[in-house]
């Protein structure tokens, strides 16, 4: 039985109370947001931390603080990633930065923010080796087919040191609307597309745990939160982030599929 990791992605850069009351903003509400996930069924948190007034933040001090909060909630029963994502106030050398300050478990890298051009390949790849040096999971964020054209291309040059680079599919960022369907991952999933050893999808809208378990059934593995939806299948509105992993959780053994472990998950990533 294949087992599929749950990721939970519960605030992102942009949401505030205003948008959901239950959108985790402090270290505290992450580590109650991270222990609730982990009871209904994730394995990984994939976290932003954020200043006093809410605004996206890239900080070595407030990413430990948080990550403290979540160990102390879930111990290691959870695999906590940040985000390096700019959110269009921070430069590829100060994500980069960030990264090598905190030296998390894991982060995710936007390909198309740092590596904006052939200029910062060499900056990216050193990153790349720095991490695999320090056990630093990473995770590649693919928007498009194009950025995931682009990675294999990087690969076959050399510049990619892991053989078993995790990946993330977007789904739907750039639709009317910005809402997903299953239909999205086909550029993906297609013949004649790169192919990543470890590869997980997101998904935005109502539709977000069809995208995920459509991916799921293909190989995939599965992110869902309110940094990106906060609709259940049915179209009512979760109450708080367990919601969304529990629906994903669900859907998941209805369809013959087993919900990994944060063990796992470090098994299956190791490189």
């Amino acid at each position: 039985m294949q087992s599929v990791a749950i990721a939970v992605a519960p605030n992102g850069g942009r949401k505030v109370k205003a948008d959901h009351p239950a959108v985790p903003l402090t270290a505290a509400e992450l580590a109650v947001t991270a222990a609730h996930c982990l009871d209904a069924g994730a394995a990984m948190i994939h976290a932003h931390v954020r200043n006093p007034d809410g605004s996206h933040l890239l900080d070595a001090d407030a990413y430990r603080a948080a990550i403290a909060a979540i160990r102390s909630a879930v111990g290691s029963r959870l695999v906590i990633q940040i985000t390096s994502e700019a959110l269009g106030k921070y430069t590829p050398a100060q994500q980069r930065a960030v990264v090598q300050a905190v030296k998390p478990e894991a982060v995710s890298l936007a390909l198309r923010e740092l590596v904006q051009d052939a200029g910062e390949e060499k900056a990216f790849s050193d990153l790349l080796r720095w991490m695999k040096r320090e056990n630093v999971t990473p995770q590649i964020i693919l928007y498009d087919v194009n950025d995931a054209i682009r990675l294999a291309e990087l690969q076959k040059r050399g510049l990619i040191p892991f053989e078993r680079l995790p990946v993330l599919y977007v789904l739907g960022r750039y639709t009317a609307g910005q809402t997903s369907k299953p239909a999205d991952l086909l550029p993906f999933v297609a013949p004649d597309a790169p192919k990543f050893a470890h590869w997980s999808v997101c998904a935005f809208g109502a539709q977000e745990i069809a995208c995920v378990t459509a991916g799921a059934l293909l190989g995939g593995h599965m992110r869902v939160g309110f940094e990106n939806n906060d609709l259940l299948p049915d179209g009512a509105r979760a109450k708080g982030n367990r919601d969304l992993v529990s629906a994903a959780r669900s859907a998941m053994l209805a369809v013959g599929l087993k919900v990994a472990t944060a063990d796992e998950l470090r098994a299956a990533t190791a490189d």
